[in-house]
């Protein structure tokens, strides 16, 4: 019997806490603020008068000298960006190792394999390193990486620094030889 009267007055103050028992509609009528109104204009910021038409042409002067200075500027980075010999990229590095002859037979593979990409040894001492490719973004790279990762499974994606005017120079050589 004790239980019950616990079971009935838990219920009873868990459905009245969830609004069950006891829904009132919360706050008052709505028409009592009909006719409110508030003058906020004290508090307001005040800004100054617009400029007139001859502060505009003014202005429009000095920011014809900015533009200036700043084509001024943007002209000489692009001079010494064009200075640069060379440029930051990414390449396929498919071999790394000490083995000369190793390297040799990888990069014949890589070219027989895939005879549209430029294959390139280098050798830093102690090690030689076969690369494919020369990209100036990562997402240039993947698409090549994918297929050489089918055959080089040791392939993978790296920063490398590589002759900015390479191409240029192989085509002004080619019409050199056609001459």
């Amino acid at each position: 019997m004790f239980k019950k009267i616990n079971i009935y007055l838990l219920s009873l103050l868990v459905f009245s806490s969830c609004g069950i028992i006891n829904i009132r509609k919360s706050g008052g009528n709505i028409d009592r603020y009909n006719n409110y109104t508030e003058d906020l204009a004290s508090s307001r910021v005040q800004f100054a008068e617009l400029p007139t038409s001859e502060a505009v042409t003014e202005e429009s002067s000095s920011a014809s000298a900015i533009d200036t200075e700043l084509n001024n500027r943007i002209s000489q980075i692009a001079e010494e960006n064009s200075k640069e010999l060379f440029v930051n990229g990414f390449t396929i590095l498919i071999y790394s190792g000490v083995d000369r002859e190793k390297a040799f037979e990888i990069r014949n593979e890589a070219y027989s394999e895939f005879p549209q990409t430029q294959s390139y040894m280098e050798y830093q001492q102690p090690r030689y390193l076969v690369k494919v490719g020369r990209f100036v973004n990562k997402i240039e790279a993947l698409a090549t990486y994918e297929k050489m990762n089918t055959v080089f499974s040791s392939s993978r994606i790296i920063k490398d620094k590589f002759p900015k005017f390479a191409e240029e120079k192989k085509e002004e050589n080619l019409e050199d030889v056609e001459r």
